[in-house]
């Protein structure tokens, strides 16, 4: 039994588009219900990272992000402790 979904007019666009898309590279017809069935499927596979697109904020970094990150980190051979940081900001 099909229900109806409600969507907004560039969702609704973008749906169009979509299954346009489809027919054009593959030349089979679809339904928009066949494509919202296959999106909801696609994002209870991957549902963490579905769920996680929903946060406000910064996400946790990748740990190849971490990496990344640190790479880019030198040393200066030179020993800062708080008295040091305290002095330089506070005067």
């Amino acid at each position: 039994m099909a229900t109806a979904v409600k969507m907004d007019e560039e969702t609704k666009s973008q749906l169009e588009a979509l299954q346009a898309e489809i027919k054009l590279k593959t030349g089979e017809k679809v339904t928009q219900q066949e494509i919202l069935a296959k999106l909801v499927e696609s994002a209870v596979e991957s549902r963490s990272e579905f769920i996680d697109s929903f946060r406000s904020g910064t996400t946790a970094l990748t740990d190849e992000e971490i990496e990344q990150f640190n790479e880019g980190q030198i040393s200066s051979s030179v020993e800062t402790d708080e008295e040091d940081i305290d002095e330089i900001l506070y005067g």
